[in-house]
């Protein structure tokens, strides 16, 4: 069970480097439409942000 949450863990640090630093579509929406906008973005209609929920809601569990 520990080993699962840490790849979990290393599995979502690894998507963030990869795709959401310096993701050009996530600066813009801060810059034009404010972080909270952005934030909600990235949660809702990201790819990339719903692999993230999908990890989260495997850490839960």
């Amino acid at each position: 069970m520990y080993l699962e949450r840490k790849q979990l863990i290393a599995e979502v640090e690894g998507i963030l480097h990869t795709y959401c630093e310096g993701c050009l579509l996530k600066a813009a929406f801060r810059k034009e439409k404010g972080k909270s906008y952005a934030h909600k973005f990235c949660i809702t209609e990201c790819t990339v942000g719903e692999q993230l929920k999908r990890c989260g809601e495997r850490l839960l569990k």
